[in-house]
């Protein structure tokens, strides 16, 4: 897979992960594992999927805790590019093996309590002055 063709990707993600303020993650469980579906579930969200392809696969989640979007690949080097890619753009991501969960910094949080994984945050676009 090519990063070049992973930066569309990224900016649909950058439109929906926005900042937010933070929760407590409390205990962090072993990063989750499994198909885009079965990483839903665990969520406890329908996803209603973007893309079905061999190398990634992304959805939309909706919970009670909000919106965010979970992408899953078929190599841990995808999933390495790929974050390298979207975090240019900012937001903030809750990362394990093959997959990702991307969204408000509040929303990835709360995930981490049921998904496990790494807290990762984008780029800071607000940083620069005006």
């Amino acid at each position: 897979m090519r990063v070049t063709r992973l930066a569309p990707v990224a900016a649909v993600l950058l439109a929906l992960a926005g900042c937010g303020s933070g929760e407590g993650t409390g205990r962090v469980p072993p990063a989750a594992t499994g198909s885009l579906e079965e990483l839903a579930a665990e969520a406890e969200c329908e996803p209603d999927v973007q893309t079905d392809a061999d190398e990634i696969r992304q959805a939309i989640c909706r919970t009670a805790r909000g919106r965010f979007v979970l992408v899953t690949f078929a190599t841990d080097r995808g999933r390495r590019e790929w974050t390298d890619v979207a975090e240019d753009y900012g937001g903030h991501y809750l990362v394990g093996r093959k997959w990702v969960a991307v969204g408000d910094e509040g929303v990835v949080r709360a995930l981490r309590g049921t998904l496990g994984g790494e807290l990762e945050a984008g780029a800071d676009h607000h940083a620069h002055g005006g």
